[in-house]
């Protein structure tokens, strides 16, 4: 083990003690007050010890240490959270603290599953692979013609430009208020992402590369599919975590217009009239938490199937 890592190991103990004292501090009673000032220093501190394990941890090779770094890194801006929160004495109703989003999420874990699923499963997911297959096969469509990237691309750049909130009543008033409507936006939002990302990357082959299927008497199906496609795929890829986390806000957005009595979108509509802040962030919870899952298994797929891309060789030293 190196001497930085041990180093870096070293200020990360003293961080986790820094930082247990002042919780236990903080649980004790004791709150942010003019007598009680040097309260400051030890969380200064613990941050300042944080800091510098992160920064000694970063440069690390390894996975352990690229999975290490942003999980410590989030759980320090949790536990800043938690301490100015609580130290401060922050109302619940402007920003409940990690404890509390954590102790209603345990507690309604059935009422946001039954969410989860209404939104993210039956809505975003279809919507996604909706939107984002569409828009690729419009791409391949405008490329193999020249009239269609006339007509169709100024059209799908006026779509894309289309507030959510104005086309989620209309898809409501078109397929009801079920997962369709929801789904239907999601599309909207996730179609042209796909076509700009996906034309880009079917002109990313270079002309040494196309002039050599040419002299192999290539058909322009052959050339698509040995060549373009594959250099389209890290375009294709970025289009995709792109849509993932378009879909899950709008199906989210589409959801405040109309919905059946569950939803992430009417949980965080009907919570906030009842002042119940502390669900609304337990059910913004899942959703980051299926946002960030959804990117994540995106990434993994692709530097499974683009290895040989220059852009993953280099991520990968």
């Amino acid at each position: 083990m190196s001497g930085r890592v041990l180093r870096s190991l070293a200020w990360l103990v003293v961080a986790l003690v820094l930082a247990a004292f002042v919780l236990w501090w903080i649980g004790d009673g004791g709150v942010f007050a003019a007598g009680t000032a040097w309260i400051a220093l030890p969380i200064v501190a613990a941050v300042a010890a944080s800091w510098a394990a992160l920064h000694g941890l970063s440069p690390v090779p390894g996975r352990a240490a690229g999975i290490a770094v942003p999980i410590l890194f989030g759980a320090v801006l949790l536990w800043l959270w938690q301490v100015l929160v609580t130290g401060f004495q922050v109302p619940q109703i402007l920003l409940p603290a990690p404890s509390q989003i954590g102790a209603r999420f345990a507690a309604s874990t059935d009422t946001l599953w039954v969410d989860f699923v209404q939104t993210f499963i039956r809505s975003a997911i279809p919507g996604f692979l909706i939107g984002s297959g569409a828009g690729f096969l419009t791409a391949v469509a405008i490329d193999r013609s020249p009239f269609l990237q006339r007509g169709l691309l100024p059209l799908g750049s006026a779509v894309s430009a289309m507030p959510i909130v104005g086309i989620a009543p209309i898809m409501i008033m078109w397929f009801g208020f079920d997962w369709h409507s929801k789904a239907a936006v999601v599309v909207v939002m996730t179609f042209f992402p796909m076509l700009v990302n996906a034309l880009a990357g079917l002109e990313a082959a270079g002309a040494m590369e196309r002039d050599l299927m040419r002299s192999y008497a290539a058909s322009y199906r052959q050339t698509l599919l040995k060549l373009r496609l594959p250099c389209a795929l890290p375009f294709i890829f970025n289009a995709l975590k792109l849509n993932a986390t378009l879909a899950l806000i709008g199906a989210i957005v589409a959801e405040f217009f109309g919905t059946p009595i569950y939803g992430m979108g009417f949980r965080i509509s009907t919570e906030v009239a009842r002042l119940n802040v502390d669900m609304v962030w337990a059910t913004i919870l899942v959703a980051a938490v299926a946002g960030s899952a959804s990117y994540g298994l995106l990434a993994l797929v692709e530097r499974a199937t683009t290895f040989w891309h220059p852009s993953m060789r280099e991520a990968g030293h």
